[in-house]
Order: structure tokens, then C-alpha cells, then sequence
């Protein structure tokens, strides 16, 4: 995250913290799965490893293809603009330092699982499942608003199909369900399944009220058809959309 403060410096946008996020998680899993060697289960060090490492890789291309030629991004342009004081200190403190923290907080089941000796058991592959549908979700939600956006006659309109008509959140639902199925990889005993559980928790809160839905609503809030939108598809969790007369959640 410094390095990435550093190249942010330089280039005069922190919008690159997006793609360093993911970055940093595969950064983890690595270094741990180095560390762990002769100490936990080969199987279990290298799925999980190679799990965690495929959805930050995914995430960082991605997020680096859609901000490819932008300006800054509204959030942290709108952050640093309210809060006093030095703008680089701002960030460093409220953006940079704070993701690290959190990298670390949230990759805690990784850690743990690529140190148990347990070997390839239930709450394994049941683990890897939930992350693969989560990969599968976020992958294909972001496939989809990529092709709506691309379509000339789409500018200006709010994507609700597919996976969007479902939930206004495909590509954060995606996360959650990764980082759950993440979790129930560090299951196998109870310490490890009672001392991680904070980190999908903590991911849960951001997704659903901390920097993920809720400031990216807030920000497509004045969008036409937005109102529309939130009144017929669900919040969060997937569900077919209601009648226009509903409420969003």
C-alpha cells in the first residue's frame, strides 16, 4: 500500500488503491503459503492459496481495464476535498493505511487455513464452492454492465439485466460469498473457526454499509432511473425484481 501511495503521487490520482486492493490479498496468500511450508496441509495451503490468489488477480485486472483513461475517481476526489488538511496525508491516513489494516483483517482465514495440518475434509470443499460461485457471480455481473456499457444506446441508462435485475450489487454479492466460502476453509477446528470469523464479518459490514454499496449509491443516487431501479431490485441478495411500487433495501 505505500509503494501504491507512491506511484499514486506520481501519477496524481489514488483511484490505482482500487487495483492494489486486490493486489494485496494475492500479496498475503503468497507470503503466507511461502511461510507455511512443513507447517500446515499441502492441499489445503496450495486451494486456498490459489483460490484467494485467482480472485484478487481477476479483481485487479478488471478494476485496471475499467479505470483505463479516467480522471480520478468521484469518491476520493470527494473525500479529500471535505477533509482538512494535507491532501497526500489525508489519503495516506484514510485510504492507503486503512486498506492495509484491513487486508490484513479480512485475509485472517487465509493465514490460518495454510497453517492447519487438517487435510481435504468437508468444510474444505464446501469452502472452495462458495468461492467459486462467488467468482462465477462477481465475474459474470461485471461481464454484463462491461457489454451494456459499450452499447452507444446504453449511455446515460441504468443496467438492469441480468444478474442486475436480480440485485443491484452483483460484483460485491460476488465478494461476499467469496469470503465466506474463504472463512469456512479455516474451519476445520473451532479456535481458528471462532478467531477468524471477524474477517468476513468486517467484509460483510464493508460491502454492504461501509465503502461499497453504500457510497456507490449515494453517488448514482441523482442518476435518472435510479429511483426506479432501487425500487424494483433488491439491495443486496438476489432475488427476482418487484413490482415498481416497492422499496429498495
Amino acid at each position: 500500500m505505500l509503494g501504491t501511495f507512491a506511484v499514486a503521487l506520481v501519477k496524481g490520482v489514488h483511484r490505482i488503491v482500487d487495483i492494489a486492493w486486490g493486489l494485496a490479498f494475492t500479496a498475503v496468500a503468497s507470503v503466507t503459503y511461502a511461510l507455511s511450508a512443513g507447517h500446515g496441509d499441502d492441499v489445503r495451503r496450495l486451494a486456498v492459496t490459489a483460490a484467494t490468489c485467482l480472485w484478487g488477480l481477476r479483481l485487479a485486472f478488471h478494476i485496471a481495464r475499467r479505470g483505463r483513461g479516467h480522471g480520478e475517481d468521484p469518491r476520493y476526489a470527494r473525500m479529500l476535498s471535505r477533509v482538512p488538511g494535507n491532501p497526500a496525508l489525508v489519503a495516506l491516513r484514510k485510504v492507503y493505511l486503512l486498506q492495509g489494516a484491513l487486508v490484513w483483517l479480512v485475509s485472517l482465514p487465509v493465514q490460518a487455513a495454510a497453517y492447519l495440518p487438517e487435510g481435504v475434509d468437508a468444510l474444505l470443499v464446501a469452502g472452495l464452492v462458495l468461492w467459486a460461485a462467488g467468482v462465477a457471480f462477481e465475474a459474470v455481473g461485471d461481464h454484463q454492465l462491461a457489454r451494456f456499457k459499450s452499447d452507444p444506446a446504453n449511455r446515460g441508462r441504468v443496467m438492469d439485466r441480468g444478474l442486475w435485475a436480480w440485485t443491484r450489487h452483483p460484483n460485491y454479492f460476488g465478494d461476499f460469498l467469496v469470503w465466506w466460502g474463504l472463512y469456512l476453509t479455516a474451519c476445520a477446528t473451532w479456535p481458528t473457526a471462532a478467531l477468524t470469523v471477524v474477517s468476513p464479518l468486517v467484509m460483510s459490514g464493508l460491502l454492504i454499509w461501509g465503502s461499497g454499496k453504500r457510497m456507490l449509491e449515494a453517488h448514482m443516487a441523482e442518476r435518472p432511473g435510479y429511483a426506479a431501479y432501487r425500487a424494483r431490485t433488491s439491495g443486496f441478495l438476489p432475488r427476482p425484481p418487484r413490482a415498481a411500487s416497492g422499496t429498495g433495501s
